[in-house]
């Protein structure tokens, strides 16, 4: 096992060897004889602070207004839903830790977060170990809900693993740009930007297009005029390139002084107000994947816009979307799940079936990921906008 992470285990075998099996819930349980029902509590874990990142506020946000709606009708069962919230400060060690407290002093129904993936590798552990689900909320990396080759039994995450964009970006180039030839820029070693580049090439092939170039770069690199050597000869359509906004903007300025002038592809890593301000235009005319745009037309997205609105007096970014999403899948299972016990949550979970979601229906994989339509957001005049919504 990895030093990094034998605290976790330490954690788990502590809570694990205390831990009892909770009776199930009855639907309306009441508190000390006075006829009102006890709440249902739910535990998020994120960065919450301000000043530490806007990630997990806007998480906490978009959960807390799935909660405010959900209460509004009449909550789950006839009882309402309460939030305990733990700041983890963005520490792995915090998150673990805070994922004890909710499951051994709180006795949470359901544990929300973390927005980040290593974050929630340290809490997916202890949600297991517990029998008490867990709905990651930002988190990409494929193995957050995978133990080894097998599916964690009680981790889901409300957003689209990381391949999952890869292949959805190989639909969009094929069937709505309809190119043929694509090259393919990665960053070496980096677990999303292979694991988006290898996920790309196979549903590419599978479309009947044909990756001609596949080259690679280490993270910060300044220099690219061999790998866009290489790319100028094979002449493709398009370039995918899965990295970060900081990399695909240089990346992007050398190319167009090269004379590329192909539209650039890529994953939700491009999404930053910074991107723009260091591409200087170069990305005009290309196309990143996301989970949500503002801008996007659909009545739900521009209703929840609104209401996120009236809430909190701003727009909502993904994270919001997220955590709204994530509220709204455990709030529907926990309402369909025959008690209010960690298995038979689990179970609603993973018998949910084209729920409504802000963004459109979303349904769980045999992995606990999140299947649902991914937005594609086009670049230009210093801004993205809506392009299309791409269904899986």
């Amino acid at each position: 096992m990895h030093r990094a992470y034998t605290w976790i285990a330490t954690i788990c075998m502590t809570v694990c060897t205390s831990c009892q099996e909770r009776p199930a819930q009855s639907v309306s349980p009441v508190e000390n004889g006075s006829g009102s029902p006890l709440p249902i509590l739910v535990g998020h874990i994120d960065p919450l602070a301000r000043g530490q990142t806007p990630f997990g506020e806007s998480a906490e946000n978009g959960l807390k207004l799935a909660i405010l709606e959900r209460n509004q009708r009449n909550g789950i069962k006839g009882r309402k839903i309460e939030l305990e919230s733990i700041d983890d400060h963005g520490s792995e060690e915090e998150a673990a830790e805070a994922a004890v407290r909710l499951v051994s002093q709180h006795h949470v129904s359901v544990i929300f977060g973390e927005v980040a993936s290593r974050r929630s590798f340290a809490m997916a552990p202890i949600a297991d170990a517990n029998r008490t689900p867990m709905i990651a909320i930002g988190a990409t990396e494929p193995k957050v809900t995978l133990n080894g080759d097998k599916t964690r039994p009680y981790v889901f995450r409300a957003c689209f693993a990381d391949p999952f964009q890869g292949a959805v970006m190989a639909q969009f180039a094929r069937n709505k740009l309809k190119v043929g030839k694509a090259a393919i820029l990665r960053a070496a070693g980096n677990d999303y930007s292979e694991g988006l580049a290898r996920s790309f090439a196979r549903r590419f092939n599978e479309l009947g297009g044909q990756i001609v170039a596949d080259e690679s770069f280490k993270a910060g690199d300044e220099d690219f005029k061999r790998q866009l050597t290489g790319i100028q000869a094979q002449k493709p359509d398009t370039i995918f390139v899965p990295g970060y906004y900081t990399d695909v903007a240089v990346i992007a300025r050398q190319a167009r002084a090269f004379g590329l002038r192909q539209p650039f592809l890529g994953g939700d890593g491009w999404d930053s107000a910074k991107l723009f301000e260091l591409a200087q235009g170069a990305l005009d005319g290309s196309f990143f994947s996301e989970h949500y745009a503002p801008s996007d037309p659909s009545p739900a997205v521009q209703d929840f816009i609104a209401r996120y609105k009236a809430a909190f007096g701003t727009t909502p970014d993904a994270l919001a979307v997220l955590g709204y999403e994530a509220g709204e899948l455990a709030f529907d299972a926990m309402n369909r799940a025959s008690d209010l016990t960690g298995p038979a949550i689990r179970d609603a979970l993973e018998q949910t079936k084209d729920l409504k979601g802000v963004t459109g229906t979303i349904r769980f994989d045999a992995h606990h990921d999140a299947v649902k339509s991914v937005v594609v957001i086009r670049v230009g005049g210093n801004r993205g906008d809506y392009a299309a919504s791409i269904e899986p």
